[in-house]
């Protein structure tokens, strides 16, 4: 049975998921601060943690930067804030998606499973890798290594943006449809509006553009996509 921890201080929501995601076959740990979530999260190694923001203790935003330095396991964000920044905040720090307050419980569920199943789906892809590195316009993506280089200086990414830089420059020159993104990323079965996918791009932005307001590298087309250009 898949187990998934919930951390939610308010009391309405955590009984109502609670017994919501119980009917659908899912084990539950609710807890309701975040001093009490990284003890729990320990003790029953959930499948998957449902995080709220704003908690008594420790916030919903640091748990996941503790969590995700130890852990992959999926995180999806509940918050009632809905902000760019928020969503940036929550992606940068490894959350796998977000759901913003009020929502539907149906809603919440089904992106539930897609984050499951894409964590599945993508698990026996590192055993794949052939260690081949694609490249251009001064940005390196070594696959087998996780690395990336641009201009000779080594960056870090999260696994998506690293995922997305990775699809963007071994097509090169080419446009990649924001549909075709989504789903090399996120799966066929992402559940949601393309936010997600803008956001993802803003941050690779900030790490490869010399000025990502200008960006030269990764060009919007317009209704369409992505193209990455060659600016050597």
């Amino acid at each position: 049975m898949i187990s998934i921890l919930l951390v939610e201080d308010e009391a309405a929501i955590g009984e109502g998921l609670t017994t919501s995601l119980e009917a659908e076959g899912f084990r539950l740990h609710w807890v309701r601060d975040g001093d009490e979530a990284l003890e729990a999260w320990h003790r029953h190694d959930p499948d998957l943690i449902l995080l709220d923001l704003m908690l008594p203790g420790l916030s919903g935003t640091e748990i996941c930067r503790r969590v995700r330095a130890e852990s992959d396991v999926p995180i999806v964000m509940l918050t009632a804030k809905d902000t760019e920044v928020d969503r940036i905040v929550g992606l940068e720090l490894g959350a796998d998606d977000y759901v913003t307050k009020p929502f539907s419980t149906r809603e919440l569920i089904a992106r539930i499973r897609a984050v499951l199943r894409r964590g599945r789906a993508t698990a026996p892809a590192a055993a794949e890798v052939t260690g081949s590195a694609v490249e251009a316009g001064g940005v390196v993506v070594d696959r087998a290594r996780h690395e990336v280089r641009i201009d000779g200086v080594a960056v870090e990414l999260p696994p998506k943006e690293f995922n997305l830089l990775e699809l963007l420059v071994a097509n090169a020159g080419l446009v990649v449809t924001r549909e075709r993104i989504i789903e090399r990323i996120w799966g066929l079965d992402y559940v949601g509006d393309t936010k997600t996918l803008d956001v993802h791009i803003g941050r690779l932005r900030a790490r490869v553009e010399h000025d990502p307001h200008d960006p030269k590298r990764i060009r919007t087309v317009r209704g369409v996509g992505y193209r990455f250009v060659d600016t050597s």
